[in-house]
């Protein structure tokens, strides 16, 4: 117990005062007034779920073996490239529990090349889709043609075990504690979609009577994360499709998101009508809103259709899927049922850019950037925003 308190120590005292920030400390909710006087200092919000084309899921990006700086670095460019300014990061606590300090060491050298291209990312500390059974070491090679086929849940079944709780709270607090300060950070989501039953062929390995475990763990998770006095706001994404305008309607895990949350996240993956009408329900809280996941082209969320309506009503916007590769996310969600190994999808589902950066559609990264580079709320006239090519 000592040495690890002396571990906690140490980290809150090894981020450099260069890197900290004047945002609200203050170990309590942030107030609307601190959450929309902190949005107002940064850009626009803009980017992507990241995961490294090399990568299957969080455990491969972030383990000793696995963790390619140099390719984070080429990919991290190519969204700088785009005008993007954050990229959303999801960990795991069994990467925590394997080696503490090399976790956090490794996080702190993704910041830096983070930093250099202007990118200020969102961690994710828990995540409750795909794989319920995560196991540390090599991963499997991807399932061909299936969306997401190695994604591992965090903590997955751990989540039935009581005796875990208190490994839970020590990764929460050292990870959140050790980088509190860090203005290189734009923010924690403390939980990916809790409720999510699990998504793929997993139902059968699934945590029992999960709701009420998570309904339990997320409000400790809140307590856990804010114990540490981030100066980063924390947030837990709405994804159901409910109306989010009355949280007594809601069910636990969402009252808990919205009322925990120092800055509102939601995801939608529909069409630019529905995704104005979630954007109306969630601004009667009063507070900044960013949108942490959407682009299902299949399913009629689109850069073309999303994006502009997101940046005039100030909505920060972080797309799934960057680079196409081991995750396999340009297939889509029924690619579980149906895997598309004769023929690729005639859309991809997820995903802006190739292996080797360039655009799936150069009308999307022409947009980006367009949106990107506009003053604050502010949408470029149609032929700044659509370019015609030339054919002189």
């Amino acid at each position: 117990m000592k040495q690890w308190l002396l571990m906690i120590a140490l980290g809150l005292a090894a981020v450099p005062a260069s890197y900290a920030t004047d945002a609200p400390a203050t170990g309590a909710r942030w107030t609307p007034q601190q959450a929309k006087a902190w949005y107002g200092k940064q850009s626009w919000p803009l980017g992507s779920n990241y995961m490294p084309a090399n990568s299957i899921n969080e455990l491969q990006m972030w383990q000793a073996d696995t963790f390619d700086e140099a390719t984070i670095d080429k990919e991290l460019g190519w969204a700088h490239q785009l005008g993007m300014n954050t990229m959303r990061v999801f960990l795991h606590d069994l990467l925590w529990k394997q080696d503490a300090a090399g976790l956090k060491d490794r996080m702190d050298k993704f910041l830096a090349i983070a930093s250099r291209h202007g990118i200020k990312p969102i961690f994710v500390l828990f995540d409750s889709c795909w794989d319920p059974e995560p196991k540390l070491g090599p991963q499997r090679p991807p399932i061909p043609g299936v969306h997401n086929s190695g994604w591992v849940q965090s903590p997955g079944v751990a989540m039935t075990d009581p005796s875990q709780y208190p490994r839970f709270e020590q990764y929460v607090k050292d990870v959140v504690g050790h980088f509190a300060n860090d203005k290189r950070i734009l923010a924690w989501d403390v939980w990916n979609e809790p409720d999510n039953a699990g998504g793929g062929n997993y139902q059968q390995r699934e945590p029992k009577d999960k709701f009420n475990h998570v309904a339990e763990l997320l409000p400790q998770v809140f307590t856990w994360a804010r114990s540490a006095k981030p100066t980063q706001p924390l947030t837990s994404g709405l994804w159901h499709d409910d109306d989010w305008s009355d949280a007594s309607r809601l069910n636990a895990v969402e009252r808990t998101q919205l009322e925990q949350s120092d800055v509102i996240s939601f995801h939608n993956y529909d069409w630019p009508e529905v995704f104005a009408s979630r954007v109306k329900q969630l601004q009667g809280y009063g507070r900044p809103l960013i949108c942490t996941e959407y682009m299902a082209r299949g399913a009629g969320s689109t850069i073309d259709g999303i994006l502009p309506l997101a940046k005039k009503l100030d909505v920060g916007m972080v797309n799934w899927g960057f680079v196409d590769g081991l995750t396999q996310t340009k297939f889509p969600w029924d690619s579980w049922k149906k895997p598309y190994t004769d023929e690729p999808p005639v859309l991809w589902f997820h995903d802006l850019l190739h292996p080797d950066g360039t655009p799936y559609r150069q009308r999307e990264a022409d947009i980006l950037r367009s949106l990107s580079h506009a003053p604050r709320g502010v949408v470029p006239a149609e032929d700044q925003l659509y370019p015609v090519p030339s054919h002189k």
